[in-house]
């Protein structure tokens, strides 16, 4: 008897063996949500002549597949790679710009038979793949590394940028800030990287209580503007080299003065009203509501409906008389609490929450920094989607067409996803054998 029951017990084993060590609870979390996702499309179609939501199926099997093969292979052989790799995402990305597909003013899919192919989605994990490589002998604790893998992530960003996409473009920003940060830079260094940017708004932008300060006919200021660039000069002053002379404070505040400037000649003479309004119609609710305003106001109102337990499932009458626009992709969210409510918000949420925690345990628990930036690099491109989609969906953020990792429509999108997925698996399962005392 003892000898019948220990067969299949090591055929068991035999089987499992490859994946023993992988994070299940992950796995399965990702799953769940991309079957919950499957759901909510159905139901925002179940009115229309389409039907997306197997397509959402179809391509998380084909993504649980992948990622199972790619969990069990040595995440370590990537580096050997990386930069084939590298020119791959490239030459993808140029290849759009030659022979893509046009749709909605933008230049992003390769038409292959039937199935349009973005590359941008896949180029994300590419570039976690070429920056774990780059930062993972050559730490970000000093300026040359960090302007190494500033100038590796420059090529494809501007590819993207031109095609043109900035939700994405934007998503390669935080990967990078993350996987910097992860390979310690200099937090001050991250913020005098992106303030140039903030100082372009907080100069372009209209703020409560802050009238800008006119200097000469073609410079101004705004009080908001003018306190930024102050801090800005402090913290160079303090993490730049070159502190005796304070060339490195007033090199930041100078950077800062500049970006804010070109901002408002951005704003003034190249961005259109319509450009405009988009970008700050979040922060005007109500504004516009039968124009630009009306994705964002629709979507409010469908997960106000929702009150706390929802309408039910097939029973919310914004998603099923059609009112949210492009509720199956970048609005899903808004299905979710019209129909779930405040409850089934809060899961998703917490869901998402929880499969941050184990992408961020991975990155703790990993066996060499090579695996650890991988999943910091997947970490922070699913944080940064997160945050901005469901911002987007309640009006917190502008409408930047970014997707809800896992649940938002999106063949390409699901792919990635599972995809970095796998490689994070990976690290798990090839990470050392870790002994637990009690």
């Amino acid at each position: 008897m003892l000898l019948k029951r220990s067969v299949p017990k090591s055929r068991r084993q035999y089987w499992f063996k490859p994946w023993q060590q992988m994070d299940w609870l992950l796995f399965f979390l990702t799953f769940g949500v991309s079957m919950f996702g499957g759901l909510m499309i159905f139901s925002t179609e179940l009115t229309q002549p389409v039907a997306d939501w197997w397509w959402h199926w179809l391509m998380a099997g084909i993504g649980v597949v992948l990622s199972l093969l790619i969990a069990r292979s040595r995440y370590e052989n990537l580096i050997q790679w990386h930069w084939f790799t590298y020119a791959l995402t490239n030459l993808s990305l140029i290849a759009v710009m030659i022979i893509g597909t046009s749709a909605k003013g933008a230049q992003r899919w390769i038409t292959i038979g039937s199935f349009n192919v973005q590359p941008s989605e896949f180029a994300k994990v590419g570039i976690i793949i070429t920056l774990a490589a780059v930062l993972h002998k050559r730490t970000a604790s000093t300026l040359p590394n960090v302007f190494r893998a500033l100038a590796v992530t420059a090529l494809p960003w501007a590819l993207i940028f031109l095609q043109p996409d900035l939700a994405t473009s934007l998503v390669f920003g935080a990967i990078v800030l993350g996987m910097l940060y992860w390979a310690n830079a200099n937090p001050g260094w991250l913020i005098l990287m992106i303030s140039p940017v903030i100082s372009a708004i907080l100069f372009s932008i209209t703020w409560p209580l802050s009238e800008p300060i006119v200097l000469f006919d073609e410079l101004s200021l705004s009080v908001l503007g003018l306190v930024w660039i102050v801090a800005m000069g402090i913290i160079g002053w303090l993490t730049l080299p070159g502190r005796k002379f304070a060339l490195n404070g007033i090199g930041a505040s100078a950077l800062n003065l500049l970006g804010g400037e070109l901002g408002v000649f951005a704003w003034n003479h190249i961005l259109r009203d319509y450009q405009k309004d988009r970008l700050t119609v979040f922060l005007k609710p109500g504004y516009d509501i039968l124009g630009v305003g009306y994705h964002q106001h629709q979507s409010r109102i469908a997960i106000g409906a929702g009150e706390i337990w929802g309408w039910g499932l097939f029973k919310g009458p914004m998603t099923q008389l059609n009112f949210v626009p492009e509720q199956h992709t970048d609005f899903i969210f808004s299905a979710v609490g019209e129909e779930f409510g405040f409850v089934g918000c809060l899961v998703v949420l917490l869901t998402f929450c929880l499969i941050c925690f184990r992408l961020l345990r991975i990155a703790q628990t990993a066996k060499d920094n090579f695996g650890s930036l991988l999943a910091i690099g997947v970490l922070s491109m699913i944080v940064f989607q997160l945050l901005v989609n469901v911002g987007m969906t309640v009006g917190l953020a502008p409408v930047a067409g970014i997707p809800l990792p896992w649940m938002s429509y999106g063949r390409s999108a699901m792919l990635t996803n599972f995809l970095a997925l796998g490689i994070v698996e990976s690290v798990a399962n090839f990470r050392q054998r870790q002994k637990h005392y009690y």
